[in-house]
């Protein structure tokens, strides 16, 4: 049995080997790495094969241990059967005697069965009696059938009308517990009106005083909302007059541009005869040198080539890229209907959000101002956004919102251009 297990153990092993060695050989073709891999998993196939074995002769020991127990028992067992047996016998001993008893017993009770034929031949004399007597019952008792098959149909009537009686008593019963549980209701609710009154009552001079301060506060805010209105009109001609005086920039800038690339073309030409002259005057001055071998001194070289203005032509240029550079900073026409349809409050928002580390508690001020939500606001300027620019410029997924970085400088601009126009009205006014 050792040698058979030794041999499968082998054989497990040499599988393990050729099947590792086989599988890593494939991918790569790395003989060594591959017998390697073969060897480690042939030596932990045969460990792990001992183990087992070790593991399935400790369970034969456990079972040879339970068996010697259970034989101790079916000896034990045996014993008491032997016991059982001698009890037995004993038993069927006394039984026997119990038998011969019974014996005696039954023929005692055969001559009771004599006596008690000739009594029910007695008996059955008094049966055809009896029988005759019963046939007229019978048809006493038909009769009592056909009574009761009456009695019965007029009880099943009788019961209809009890259910339909009890169903109507029941709905009655309902009503009633229902009407009792509404009075009790109203009941609870005129002490609840009574306690409210004797407070309305309490409390109706200091709303009377309160109603009157609330009247002026909203006179005050009728004449302030008016005084916005002005405002608000007072601006919008401001901006119509901007925009018609970006458009009419826009239409000189054009202009400009134009002339510049016109000038450029100039600068070119006269940049190709400033080359042309500075060759010529440079040979004029090689043949006076031949001519007259005075050396000429730096200075007169330096008034020679100021001859040409090349450095005003440079200037008018640079000028005119710093007028492109003034107007290029102008916010586009779509955030000026922006600017033209946002209220100041919503724009307020814009630029506590822009300024401001931590803008919750100013946007907070600003909803509670208006009688509105921060939620609302964002939401609302978000779609003002989309209307005039075509995309959201707040991002409120976050803990605090936060403007979207391309459209920051665009926000910074408008509130700038809205802050000038405000100074600009005060200062009129």
């Amino acid at each position: 049995m050792q040698s058979v297990m030794i041999s499968n153990r082998f054989i497990l092993g040499i599988v393990a080997f050729s099947v590792s060695f086989g599988l890593s050989l494939v991918p790569n073709w790395d003989f060594n790495k591959a017998f390697l891999t073969g060897i480690i998993t042939a030596v932990t196939i045969y460990t792990a094969a001992l183990f087992v074995d070790k593991r399935r002769r400790n369970y034969e020991m456990f079972v040879l241990g339970s068996l010697h127990k259970r034989i101790k028992d079916m000896e034990g067992l045996k014993a008491r059967v032997v016991r059982e047996i001698n009890q037995i016998k004993e038993h069927y001993n006394l039984l026997y005697a119990e038998s011969q008893q019974l014996q005696n017993q039954v023929t005692e009770s055969r001559n009771q069965r004599d006596s008690l034929h000739r009594e029910l031949r007695t008996f059955a004399g008094q049966k055809k009696q009896l029988e005759t007597e019963i046939n007229s019952l019978e048809t006493e008792v038909n009769n009592l059938h056909k009574s009761q098959a009456e009695l019965n149909n007029a009880f099943s009537v009788l019961t209809t009308e009890k259910r339909r009686l009890e169903s109507n008593c029941n709905v009655s019963r309902t009503e009633i517990t229902n009407l009792q549980s509404q009075i009790s209701e109203l009941q609870q609710e005129k002490q609840e009106i009574e306690s409210n009154l004797t407070l309305l009552g309490r409390l109706k001079p200091q709303l009377e005083e309160k109603l009157y301060e609330l009247r002026i506060a909203i006179q005050e805010l009728e004449a302030e909302t008016t005084q916005k209105n002005q405002l608000l009109i007072a601006i919008k001609t401001e901006r119509e007059n901007i925009q018609a005086i970006l458009n009419s920039s826009q239409i000189k800038l054009a202009e400009q541009k134009a002339e510049f690339q016109q000038m450029q073309g100039q600068v070119s030409l006269l940049q190709e005869e400033r080359d042309s002259l500075q060759n010529q005057v440079w040979e004029l001055l090689q043949q006076i040198e031949t001519f007259n071998p005075q050396p000429l001194s730096d200075n007169s070289q330096e008034d020679d080539l100021e001859l040409f203005p090349f450095s005003e032509i440079i200037e008018t240029s640079a000028i005119i890229n710093t007028s492109e550079v003034d107007t290029s900073e102008n916010i586009p026409e779509e955030w000026t209907n922006f600017l033209e349809n946002i209220p100041e409050y919503e724009l307020q928002v814009l630029k506590a959000i822009v300024e401001q580390d931590n803008p919750k508690a100013a946007i907070k001020k600003i909803a509670e101002a208006n009688i509105t939500m921060p939620n609302l606001l964002i939401d609302s300027i978000n779609e003002r956004a989309n209307d005039t620019i075509g995309e959201l410029i707040i991002d409120s997924d976050l803990e605090t919102p936060k403007v979207y970085p391309e459209y920051i400088t665009y926000v910074k601009k408008m509130i700038a251009t809205y802050e000038d126009l405000m100074a600009r009205h005060t200062s009129s006014n």
